[in-house]
């Protein structure tokens, strides 16, 4: 995610360079020939290029809204998923009763916390196309590693092993019925909205109305100078290269936006997301085992000057 400040202005325009070269040769060909040539003084009507980049403006932000409609919606579901490993740390630190001087029940409630640590850190990966295993060894137990790196889906491998030891711990008799259904339900919203990432992801914006609309802005910038170098000269070199610059930009900005996993600057900020959650859930270990272990740093990293992932 993209900070407010310290953006550099070589991130900005590094992203459509290619588009502004081409642009700049383009309008330069056009103003030595205009004026170099009497036969190729070709010029159209300034309402011509005005009505297709109006026409062309309303679409770019219709696409533009509906990319970060995407991306919000990302946010949101992360958002959840932090009340949500939340609540689950509290029913577990609630439900056994604050019984800790039995070993195994202080086991239960710390397997399971860490191991929805790791559950997030697990899906953040994953959704990236990343190993999702990796760094989970200091998480989850070895058993634990050995059943789920047999999975596809790590994420999914943890839910059902965090659903195993809820049937376990009623068995046991450490939670009652109610306590069971509830702590269920709170795994039931953690697949749910695994599943909303997963649609996001894998649920590709339109491609026709992405390539329709990059045609419609080259078309555009192709007939600008047309329009622009009888009124203005060869000053329409640089107002060209502004416009069609603004045009690009806005492009770029949506189509980056539309894809919120891509472990790319404009990524919904999981990788910080899952690091302030193991945070805040291994404060309230520490609080009520009166752990002495350091608690790991949230926030984000402070090498990356103008994003967070």
């Amino acid at each position: 995610m993209l900070l407010k400040e310290n953006i550099p202005i070589s991130y900005i325009f590094g992203k459509i360079w290619r588009e502004t070269t081409f642009v700049t040769i383009y309008a330069v060909l056009i103003a030595v020939l205009y004026n170099s040539y009497h036969f190729t003084r070709i010029s159209i009507p300034i309402a011509v290029p005005t009505i297709l980049g109006t026409v062309i403006s309303l679409l770019l932000a219709f696409k533009s809204n509906q990319a970060y409609d995407r991306w919000w919606e990302a946010r949101t579901i992360w958002g959840a998923i932090v009340n949500d490993s939340r609540t689950l740390t509290r029913q577990l630190l609630t439900f056994v009763d604050n019984r800790y001087d039995t070993v195994e029940e202080r086991a239960f409630c710390e397997r399971m916390a860490k191991r929805q640590m790791a559950w997030c850190y697990a899906l953040s990966r994953h959704l990236r196309g990343q190993d999702a295993l990796y760094g989970l060894q200091r998480l989850v137990s070895k058993e634990d590693m050995e059943v789920i790196k047999n999975y596809h889906n790590v994420p999914l491998a943890l839910l059902e092993l965090q659903g195993m030891d809820v049937r376990n711990a009623f068995k046991l008799d450490w939670i009652n019925s109610f306590q069971q259904v509830e702590l269920d339900n709170t795994l039931t919203r953690f697949s749910n909205e695994m599943g909303g990432c997963e649609r996001i992801k894998n649920t590709i914006f339109p491609a026709t109305y992405s390539v329709y609309i990059h045609f419609s802005v080259m078309l555009f910038i192709l007939l600008l100078p047309f329009g622009l170098i009888e009124f203005f000269g060869i000053v329409e070199i640089p107002l060209v290269i502004a416009i069609a610059s603004s045009f690009f930009l806005i492009e770029k900005m949506a189509i980056h936006l539309q894809d919120p996993f891509e472990n790319k600057p404009t990524d919904t900020p999981t990788s910080t997301i899952s690091r302030n959650i193991e945070r805040d859930l291994s404060q309230m270990l520490k609080n009520n085992f009166n752990q002495d272990e350091k608690l790991p740093a949230g926030g984000p990293i402070k090498s990356k000057l103008f994003y967070i992932l």
